[in-house]
């Protein structure tokens, strides 16, 4: 699995938390998200700080037992105003959590991967960060860049979240409406040279599974990193090629159903 340089990682968090900040001050605290629809801008900045500053707790508490992850959240300030620096300390904090000396601390993992627990988090807050971040330079009708490489290791992340133990645990009907008799699907970066911009997934009757790497499969889905990543998070359609880049090869309907069966709990 790809993973960010952890400096990358961390300058990534601040930076795309600073861009969201200024999308949602443009946009307004009462405006709708249109790409998380249950939410206004105000609850988007709300989650995004109290997200970074509870996860910010757990690594600095080097909290190993899920029985002991915090019950409070950080106070969200109501007053606008209050935003911008609000979200740059919770960014900082997190990042700063995310230490090189963090990095292989005994921290809870919940996606139980093979990953350390700060590790899991420091990509986490990445996604978080990118993927809200476009959340509201969408709400805010403002552009929202997202580097290749970013996009890519968030693409890994994604997958590996799908397939992982925890998510057959705790979203089971999920796991099941992707598992199957052998379809194949792939997603093919066309801005990244090497395999960490391709993954082939497999539906297997015991769960889907994922590799790195491209192979001949029922569905290519071929397009721009950031593209990729907005349409498997849900924040793109599949199907919109000329505004997204994207094209498919193959079975359209298989990669749409897996769209549909693996959408995240918030946003």
């Amino acid at each position: 699995m790809s993973e960010l340089n952890p400096e990358r990682a961390r300058q990534a968090i601040v930076e795309h938390t600073r861009r969201l900040a200024a999308s949602a001050a443009a946009a307004g605290p009462e405006a709708a998200v249109p790409t998380a629809s249950k939410w206004t801008v105000s609850d988007l900045v709300s989650h995004m700080g109290q997200t970074q500053n509870w996860v910010a707790e757990i690594i600095e508490r080097r909290i190993s037992d899920p029985t002991q992850l915090p019950m409070e959240m950080a106070v969200f300030p109501t007053d606008p105003r209050e935003w911008q620096a609000w979200l740059s300390q919770s960014a900082q904090r997190v990042a700063n959590a995310c230490s090189d000396d963090a990095l292989g601390a005994p921290v809870f993992n919940p996606a139980g991967d093979g990953r350390s627990g700060t590790r899991f988090w420091l990509t986490s807050m990445v996604n978080e960060a990118v993927v809200h971040g476009f959340d509201a330079a969408n709400a805010a009708e403002q552009a929202a860049d997202i580097d290749a490489d970013i996009a890519a290791a968030l693409i890994s992340n994604h997958l590996a979240m799908l397939t992982s133990p925890t998510w057959e645990m705790q979203r089971s009907e999920s796991a099941h409406a992707i598992r199957g008799t052998g379809q194949t699907l792939q997603w093919v970066a066309t801005d990244v040279t090497d395999d960490t911009g391709a993954w082939f997934v497999e539906r297997r009757p015991d769960g889907a599974a994922w590799t790195p790497g491209a192979r001949q499969a029922d569905v290519t889905v071929t397009g721009p990193a950031r593209s990729l990543l907005l349409a498997l998070t849900r924040r793109l359609p599949l199907t919109d090629g000329a505004a997204t880049g994207i094209s498919i090869d193959g079975d359209t309907d298989l990669a749409q159903h897996w769209l549909d069966n693996t959408a995240h709990i918030s946003g």
